[in-house]
Formats: structure tokens, C-alpha cells, sequence
């Protein structure tokens, strides 16, 4: 049997190479929305695309909250990058972390390796902001990534599982107590699905606990929910939730937060799962480049998104500071990302012509957030949906914005048979469970 070389080229991938040595040189950093709107609208542009990311996956963030919480698979809502852009003959795709940019001599630095660019785009997202107390997130860790979502979902499972081995009321009365923290999109989001996963899907499956008992506590500093939504929507939703058993704490602000639970003020929540949805910062963009940047670390851009100084590099998404027609700042959602990669794609192509860039316009068509089965809210331009009209609504536009038909036909079989059943398909707990079992065994050695 003959060696097979798998590290050789084949000629038709050589002659690419030869074409593409000719062409600008257009990278992007992150696959997000923003990146990978820009890569996919650049694919009939005469230049040559490089995508960088850090994992090899599009991960379609609205839904992590549904893997968190045992609604849906991690595979359905993520897409390997080389699968979404094999078609386009000018793309490369590049597995690695940026750790710089070389403004000076238009390179983009990984570790050693260092990737020239003619055009660079940087849409590298944002982490979480725990307001300076950056030693809570280990008690409280957030949800940005699916390693986030798998890791809720093995705490939150994990929590059932030990309060029915449990003997001491008092401890299992913390493990069966859930906090979430924030009361934008993502908390009232998964406090509504913690909320049906307990008092629904695991109704029926221990013999020792109630999991309908289970005490979901979503906490939020400012006087009302959803902020950004108008204030009838808001209600709204602090009343769903009220029906789905989850306590609403606003104008509460979090003063403490430990492996015991979290304080407001003078009260204390005693919990073993307390979840972050209060706030984010940008990436290192703003840093890497030298250039201004607002109070949560978002670069601040011109009107066409570029970095003042430097025509030929774009920064957009989480970590751009990027003005509305009202003057406000636009908000850090999947939607203004989409049109912000299309709107760089464009002033490119512009650029190679001769032209020059146009300011970027947000064209909002509204807002969403689902608060549980057959509950969600939509603002589209004044017109106010509710209920299980919302609810449908915000399950197909999540539906169409998913990348991949599979992912599709998956997500829409899931949640109806979830909607019929109760059912939860993914309640799969997954990774070490040594290291907190034996701080429980501890505590209760202590006792």
C-alpha cells in the first residue's frame, strides 16, 4: 500500500494560492456575527480573506441560554467556520488567538506567526464586566461561550442531583436555590428556562426532592426589567415570570457574592448557583490598536466604522463604540453586527475603487426576548407583540437566523416535541464532578 503525503497540495489548491498572492489582503479577527457577515459579503470581491478565530466554531449566541438550561444541543447551535465558508474560493481559515496588531507594518500577530493585512477587520466581541469585582466569577461565572453553557448545565443538573442525596434541609434548600444576576435579554431569558426545566421537565424524575420547590431569584439594580424594551413589554415580562414562580428583585444591587450565595443590601440569598447576566466589557481591540475607547473598552469608530487614523481598518459589533441616528450608542446585539460586517464589506469594495467609505446606518427592525414556553415580547418599530404570538415570532426569526438547514430542522423538531412533552433532550451532565463532590462531602464532614 502505497504512503499517502496529506501535508501535500494538490494543483488546484496551488494555483488558488498563486491567484490569491495577487489580491489585497483583507483579515478579519472573530467569526461572530459581525466577522462572518463581512467574510461571507466579501466572497465575490476580488481580494483575499482571512479568518481568524480562537475556536473553530460560529457559535450562534442568542440560544446559549438553551444549552445552559438542557433545551438544546451544543451542535445545534454551533457551526464549524470551515463549513460555512468552503464555497468561497477566497477565504482562509485560521485557528488561532490574537494576541496584537503591528499598526506600523499591517500584520496581525498570533503568538509567533504574523498574518499581513491591507484591510484588517476586528470583531472580536466582548467578555464579561463584573463592575470591578472581577473576584466574583468564580462564585458567579457567566455565559459567552458553549464551554459557559455546558459548564451552567452540569451546575444546574448537579444541584438536583446532590439536594437528593442531601440529609441537612438547610443545605438543600442553597442547592435547590438558583440567582441570576442582570435583568437584560440573558437573565430574564434563563431565569424563565431554569424556571420551566425545574418546575416542568424535572417535575417528575427524583424521589426524594420536588424540583417544583426550586427557588429562582433573577436580580436586577435597575427599577424595571428589559430596559432597553418599552415599559409595557417590561411588565410584561416581570409578570410571565412571576407566573413561571421566578422572584423578581428590582432596584437591587448585588453587594456580595461567595460560594454561599449572594447579598443585596441587608439581605442575604443563600445559593450553590448563582449565574452572571449583568454586564460586559469589550475585547482587547481598543488596546491592540492605541485608540480611544468608551467606559466599557469598546473602540470608538468613525461614522464608517473605521479607527481615526487608519481608513483601512474596521472595527465592529461588541467591541465598537459606534453612534445611531439618535446619538446613542447602538446596542451590543447580534442584528447591528450582521449590518455592520455587510456595511465594512462594502466600504472595501468602495475603497478598491476608489471610492471613498459611507457612514454606517443601523436600520433597527426591532427586538426580542422569550421568557419561557409560549411567552416572549417583540418590539418591531412601536408594534408591541406579546404572549404566544411574541413567542412564535421570536422562535422563527431564531429559527432563520441559524446557520445551517440541519440546524434548522434540529432546533424546530426539539422545540416542538419540548413544547408537547415538557421534555428536556440535552440534560446531559458532562466534565469533572470530583472536585465539587468533594467540597460537599467537606462540608457536610464539617457539619
Amino acid at each position: 500500500m502505497k504512503n499517502v503525503d496529506l501535508a501535500c497540495e494538490c494543483p488546484i489548491e496551488a494555483a488558488r494560492r498563486e491567484e490569491l498572492a495577487h489580491l489585497p489582503k483583507v483579515v478579519i479577527v472573530g467569526a461572530g456575527f459581525g466577522g462572518l457577515s463581512a467574510a461571507k459579503a466579501l466572497a465575490r470581491v476580488h481580494v483575499h480573506v482571512t479568518l481568524i478565530d480562537r475556536r473553530n466554531h460560529h457559535l450562534f449566541q442568542p440560544l446559549l441560554y438553551q444549552v445552559a438550561t438542557a433545551g438544546l444541543a451544543p451542535t445545534q447551535i454551533a457551526t464549524p467556520i470551515r463549513a460555512i465558508v468552503r464555497k468561497q474560493r477566497n477565504t482562509d481559515v485560521v485557528l488561532g488567538e490574537v494576541d496584537g496588531i503591528e499598526m506600523e507594518c499591517q500584520q496581525v500577530r498570533l503568538g509567533e506567526r504574523r498574518v499581513p493585512y491591507d484591510y484588517l477587520i476586528l470583531a472580536t466581541g466582548a467578555r464579561h464586566s463584573y463592575f470591578g469585582r472581577d473576584e466574583w466569577e468564580r462564585f458567579a461565572p457567566g455565559l459567552k461561550t458553549l464551554e459557559d453553557a455546558t459548564e451552567h448545565r452540569k451546575r444546574i443538573l448537579l444541584a438536583f442531583e446532590r439536594a437528593e442525596l442531601e440529609d441537612d434541609p438547610a443545605e438543600r434548600a442553597r442547592l435547590t436555590t438558583f440567582v441570576v444576576i442582570g435583568g437584560g435579554p440573558t437573565g430574564v431569558e434563563m431565569a424563565g428556562a431554569i424556571a420551566e426545566l425545574a418546575k416542568k421537565a424535572l417535575a417528575s424524575d427524583y424521589r426524594r426532592i420536588n424540583p417544583q420547590c426550586a427557588r429562582i431569584v433573577l436580580v436586577e439594580a435597575a427599577p424595571r426589567l428589559l430596559g432597553a424594551f418599552p415599559e409595557d413589554l417590561s411588565e410584561h415580562a416581570r409578570c410571565a415570570l412571576k407566573k413561571l414562580g421566578v422572584e423578581v428583585r428590582l432596584s437591587h444591587a448585588v453587594s456580595a457574592c461567595d460560594a454561599e450565595g449572594v447579598t443585596l443590601g441587608g439581605e442575604r440569598i443563600e445559593s450553590r448557583c448563582v449565574i452572571w447576566a449583568a454586564g460586559v466589557q469589550s475585547s482587547p481591540a481598543a488596546r491592540w490598536l492605541g485608540a480611544p475607547s468608551d467606559r466599557a473598552g469598546r473602540v470608538v469608530v468613525a461614522a464608517d466604522l473605521s479607527v481615526a487614523g487608519h481608513e483601512n481598518v474596521f472595527v465592529i459589533g461588541d467591541c465598537a463604540s459606534a453612534l445611531g441616528r439618535d446619538g446613542a450608542p447602538l446596542p451590543g446585539v447580534a442584528p447591528v453586527a450582521k449590518q455592520q460586517g455587510e456595511h465594512v464589506a462594502k466600504a472595501i469594495a468602495r475603497g478598491l475603487r476608489g471610492k471613498k467609505a459611507r457612514p454606517f446606518v443601523y436600520a433597527d427592525y426591532g427586538s426580542m426576548a422569550t421568557i419561557g414556553r409560549k411567552a416572549a415580547i417583540a418590539d418591531f418599530r412601536g408594534l408591541h407583540l406579546k404572549g404566544f404570538i411574541g413567542w412564535l415570532v421570536w422562535s422563527a426569526a431564531h429559527v432563520y437566523f441559524l446557520i445551517g438547514f440541519r440546524n434548522r430542522i434540529a432546533v424546530t423538531l426539539d422545540w416542538a416535541w419540548s413544547y408537547l412533552t415538557f421534555e428536556r433532550g440535552a440534560r446531559l451532565i458532562t466534565g469533572d464532578i470530583a472536585e465539587p463532590q468533594r467540597a460537599a462531602d467537606s462540608r457536610r464532614a464539617a457539619a
